[in-house]
């Protein structure tokens, strides 16, 4: 099947107005590209819900704190058409950065508490950027629903917060992770890891393994925390941003599962940083 590739707002809001005419329930599934089969996953759930699908696929400059890293993030147009022909996809909104920013933009979406822990602490206005251009491409689409992976749980969360608070007409929706063989959750970033890199990466899911069984166990999380981290450093991680558990609602610091929880891990391996989350 071929794919129709939308670049301007005008020619997508056109097309989104006809399904709506007949009656169809559209899903978005947001992307920035350099799929793998984790970016499938919610593609094939969104299928199974919904009459018509659209994948964005956009670089989103506002939500990297790092030059670098905005550099290096993959662009693989091509190929990520390639792997969406065989779902029967109907649109790709793949936006330049002038048609999501024009000249003049000076709006930013700002959800407060989620961010400031986790990730956020790491990345000074990271999820002002997610939260911005999430708004955008949300009211862009104008989807039902919109399907995001629950390796990024806490932009899931500040995804969920922000479409309640803004009163956005559309369900946010979780599906679970997808991992490699040895555990690894499946991730853009990890194309960039070298082979030795690779090798050490599935650390991180054993480490958040080894913690949620420890408290499942009846272990204090901060019991826990500093020889996981020492055995990560140990295993040729660079820097371990974060091992923590938190409450899955609002990211609160817990050491004991008293309610719905999961535990998060951040680390920098070979200059590529790695996270990943396991509920407890």
């Amino acid at each position: 099947m071929t794919i129709e590739i939308v670049r301007h707002k005008a020619a997508l809001r056109a097309r989104v107005a006809g399904w709506r005419a007949a009656g169809a329930r559209v899903g978005v599934v947001p992307t920035m590209g350099a799929l793998h089969d984790g970016h499938l996953s919610l593609v094939r759930a969104a299928k199974a819900d919904c009459d018509r699908v659209i994948v964005t696929l956009f670089v989103n400059p506002r939500q990297f704190n790092n030059p670098a890293d905005l550099a290096a993030y993959p662009r693989t147009e091509g190929s990520d058409v390639a792997k969406l022909a065989p779902h029967d996809v109907d649109v790709l909104w793949a936006p330049g950065v002038d048609e999501m920013y024009p000249e003049g933009f000076a709006t930013r979406v700002s959800v407060q508490g989620l961010p400031e822990v986790l990730c956020g602490a790491h990345r000074p206005g990271h999820f002002d950027g997610v939260a911005t251009v999430v708004t955008k491409l949300l009211t862009q689409t104008g989807g039902d629903v919109a399907f995001f992976g629950e390796k990024d749980f806490q932009q899931l969360q500040i995804v969920r917060h922000m479409a309640s608070d803004l009163d956005l007409p559309v369900e946010i929706r979780g599906c679970p992770t997808l991992r490699e063989a040895d555990g690894l959750a499946m991730s853009s970033r990890n194309a960039r890891l070298d082979a030795r890199a690779r090798a050490v990466a599935p650390a991180l899911f054993r480490a958040l393994t080894q913690m949620a069984e420890g408290v499942r166990g009846g272990a204090a999380a901060s019991a826990l925390q500093a020889p996981l981290i020492e055995g990560l450093l140990a295993a040729g991680f660079d820097t371990v941003d974060y091992l923590e558990m938190r409450a899955e609602d609002d990211l609160a610091l817990l050491d004991r599962p008293e309610r719905p929880a999961r535990v998060f891990g951040a680390a920098e391996l070979g200059g590529v940083r790695l996270i990943d989350n396991l509920a407890v």
